[in-house]
């Protein structure tokens, strides 16, 4: 398999038509190419006029350990090129940053993931480059989490930085394909380019997408640890919402989630005895774990890990990562109605309303936990009809069969 970097790079006629432009790179630490040179330093090498690069939450360097933790513009000390952050002070492109550029590659390792915060920032430099008649070309890479689509679509007024328009938890599109979706979607005049992987099969296993064995995994961001992370991801992320432990802090954070006065052993019997046809396609293993930094910090947590790895018990198609986290949350509100569950904080610039909310784009969710009359197929009734009507709009923006 090829992703967009290693084409652009191998094949000049594509690179052509930067010749004697401006151009900018947007990049995170897994912006790197098939022997790991980052992306920054090979487009150099080959001679593209790199005149300022960008930083998506995290920051380029990947240092940013949390939610709302901003980086600052710098200057980067190799090549000299502006690094301008996209998660400080500014989330959206400015004028000043704009002048700096004719053509921005974007070249981000994403998660597939409506939360997951590099396709809202893909979002905004598209409008930003449609706004002022700048060209966006996207070096396409895989989406680990492979096409099936699953989770509640994001409601009107629940846009927000991890809601960039109406879309499932879990898409099923590579950036590539997703920028597609947003210049129809928001009517956006804009020249935009994929360059398209090669040989990316995503309904192919074992990797589904992910060329394992071929190609080295590193983190996008700090808690994106390995592909099984971003396997289970679309579910785990909601534990950010809870007062649970997501696992940050420990090594092994997004798969697994836990907090000091719960009984993991319950909840697992509770969601095998209330859903077990969510829990298709995975494995559930009890596991204890304290936190070093984070919730529940230094405290023995009691908790559950969701294995996806293993083809023994792996079903790509059957598992359904939102649906196994959010049986989580609802056996753990049938075994402790009154447990604290939701954390009340501010998420990714949102201060008036719940996290579990904002991340789910609606309170739907919640409201289904929450309710004790409520069943799965009550909860099926909302998502099916969402799952479906995105599989079928999604259709005419696949690059890759």
């Amino acid at each position: 398999m090829k992703f967009g970097i290693d084409r652009l790079l191998e094949d000049a006629s594509l690179r052509a038509p930067l010749e004697g432009k401006r151009v900018a790179l947007v990049a995170h630490p897994a912006s790197v190419t098939r022997n790991l040179t980052h992306s920054l330093d090979a487009l150099i090498g080959v001679g593209v006029n790199i005149t300022a690069t960008f930083g998506p939450q995290h920051g380029m360097r990947g240092d940013k350990q949390d939610n709302m933790v901003e980086s600052r513009d710098y200057t980067d000390p190799v090549h000299g090129a502006p690094v301008f952050s996209l998660y400080g002070d500014q989330r959206r492109p400015t004028g000043q940053m704009m002048s700096t550029f004719d053509v921005v590659l974007i070249d981000l390792q994403d998660l597939g993931c409506r939360i997951y915060t590099f396709i809202t920032t893909l979002l905004y430099v598209i409008e930003a480059c449609a706004k002022e008649g700048k060209e966006v070309w996207v070096l396409d890479r895989p989406n680990p989490a492979g096409r099936p689509v699953e989770g509640l679509t994001l409601r009107a007024g629940w846009e927000s930085f991890v809601g960039a328009g109406p879309i499932p938890m879990r898409h099923g599109l590579t950036l590539g394909e997703l920028g597609r979706w947003f210049i129809d979607h928001y009517k956006l005049d804009v020249a935009y380019r994929v360059i398209e992987m090669e040989g990316y099969r995503p309904n192919e296993a074992p990797g589904y997408g992910w060329p394992i064995g071929e190609r080295t995994w590193v983190n996008p961001s700090p808690n994106a640890p390995n592909l099984w992370m971003a396997r289970a991801y679309a579910g785990t992320v909601m534990v950010e919402g809870a007062t649970l432990s997501e696992g940050r802090g420990t090594t092994r954070p997004l798969e697994i989630f836990g907090a000091a006065d719960i009984n993991a052993r319950d909840v697992i019997a509770e969601m095998r005895a209330f859903a077990p046809h969510w829990l298709k396609g995975c494995s559930l293993r009890e596991i204890w774990f304290e936190p070093t930094f984070h919730k529940w910090e230094g405290q023995l947590c009691h908790g559950v890990q969701i294995h996806c790895e293993d083809p023994a018990y792996y079903d790509h198609e059957a598992f359904k990562p939102w649906r196994v986290q959010a049986l989580a949350f609802k056996a753990i509100r049938r075994l402790y109605p009154d447990y604290e569950l939701w954390r009340e904080f501010a998420y990714e610039y949102v201060f008036d309303k719940l996290a579990i909310d904002v991340i789910n784009g609606g309170p739907l969710l919640r409201e289904w936990v929450d309710d004790p009359n409520t069943a799965p197929g009550d909860l099926d009734a909302l998502t099916l009809p969402d799952e479906a009507a995105w599989v079928n709009e999604r259709a005419k923006y696949l690059l890759y069969p």
